[in-house]
This record gives structure tokens, sequence and C-alpha cells, in this order.
């Protein structure tokens, strides 16, 4: 990602309803899978509030390929972090009880040696949770201005977790009531014209509101079963 992106996540991740929805939804995933005291990895941990977040669940631990997202990491007071590409950790082996990545894998070349990695950093029977973009055909300035890869279908996230020595427990898309609009979002910004940017609406508060409830309706839903489509997929996979 470019510097001007980590700034504006910096800024935006406290209250903008996509970045609120997503660690919410990690924080009730992690809570059923992350033993007592847990010792956890954010891999991809950008500006770190998500580390921050989680931190009531044990031990966190981050790691970023930017030194940029890490400078962010470092004004919200945060020390176990370190700059790692997520291809080649500089971990011990079988060290963490669960690792947490977040829309991270998608910017990496190969997420096959990423995922790999996970596996290796994790103890056996520790879980991983993922969060990865939804389906290629939403591709547009948006990604490129982001830096991926590639966005993903949950079918490709079974085969790329399993591939790896992983169980698969749930597997379900986000962003599911908001979805159209996302997508008729996506494919108008195709015909906008200039340099690609990834610069969120600023959404008048009664509307962050009104996503924000429409968020936790679907979070509650997410618990009992998975949904049948969305704007990103997560996953929780435990290592055999």
């Amino acid at each position: 990602m470019q510097s001007a992106e980590y700034a504006r996540m910096y800024e935006l991740e406290d209250r903008y309803w996509w970045f609120v929805a997503r660690r919410e939804l990690a924080l009730q995933f992690l809570a059923q899978v992350a033993p007592a005291n847990a010792t956890i990895l954010d891999v991809g941990c950008g500006t770190g509030k998500g580390q921050d977040a989680f931190g009531s669940l044990g031990t966190v631990y981050g790691v970023d390929f930017s030194q940029d997202a890490l400078e962010f990491c470092h004004q919200r007071g945060l020390t176990r972090i370190a700059r790692a590409d997520a291809q080649a950790l500089p971990l011990q082996s079988n060290s963490f009880d669960v690792v947490v990545t977040l829309d991270t894998i998608e910017h990496v070349p190969d997420d096959q040696k990423a995922i790999a990695e996970i596996a290796r950093v994790l103890k056996p029977g520790g879980h991983i949770l993922i969060n990865v973009p939804a389906y290629q055909w939403l591709w547009g300035p948006h990604d490129v201005a982001l830096m991926h890869h590639r966005r993903y279908s949950r079918t490709q996230v079974r085969k790329l977790l399993e591939a790896n020595g992983f169980e698969i427990e749930r597997l379900t898309y986000h962003i599911f009531f908001l979805f159209p609009l996302v997508a008729i979002s996506r494919f108008l910004s195709k015909f906008k014209k200039g340099d690609p940017d990834a610069k969120l609406p600023n959404l008048p508060r009664f509307v962050e509101s009104i996503f924000s409830l429409f968020q936790r309706a679907e979070a509650a839903i997410i618990v009992r079963s998975n949904l049948p489509w969305g704007s990103s997929i997560v996953a929780v996979a435990k290592k055999k």
C-alpha cells in the first residue's frame, strides 16, 4: 500500500463502519478459538488498531512489511511489532496460539508461501483467522490503489488453507447486507478518470450509524451460520 493509504487508515479505522465491522467480527471469532492468555500474531498489522483491540485476549505481536505502517503503530504506543515479509516470517516455529491476518494475503505475491509460513509459526492445534476481499469480478481501481494481487472466491480460500495443512472450521462471506451498494460503487469506479485511489467516501454520521446497525445484525447471523455472498471472505481454520 502507498504511504497515503496508511495515513487514511490511521485516521479512519477507529470509527469508519467497514473497519469497525471487520474488527468486531474478528474479535467475535477470536473469542471462540483463543485459549486463555493466548499468544497472538497479527500478520499485516497495518497501523495497529486491530492489534490494540485483540490485546483483551492475550499477548499480541504484530508484523508488517511497511515501515510507514509500523510508524503509526508506534504512535499508538505499540512495542511488540517488527518489519517482516509474510512469505518469510523471522519467527520460531510452533510459537503462536492464533494468527490473525486481515486483508493482507491479497497483497502478497505468493499467497501459498504466506499461508505456509503462518502454518509453520502456529502451534499444533492453533488457529488462523483470515479475511480477504471477495470476487475477482469486483476488481477495480480500489484494488490497484491498494496494490492487491488478487481477490478470492470461497473455494479458493478453502483450497489455499487445506493445501497448507489447515482444517476449515468456519468459511463465510462478509459484508452481506451492504453488498449491493459495494458492488455498484466498485462497478461505477471503473469508469472514473484519473489515477486510481482507495479514498473512502465521507459519509454523513447518520448513514454511518445505519451501516453499523446492518453490520451488527450481520455479525449476529454469522455466529450461527455462513452467509452466501459478500464483498469479503472470512475463514477460521485449525492447524492439524
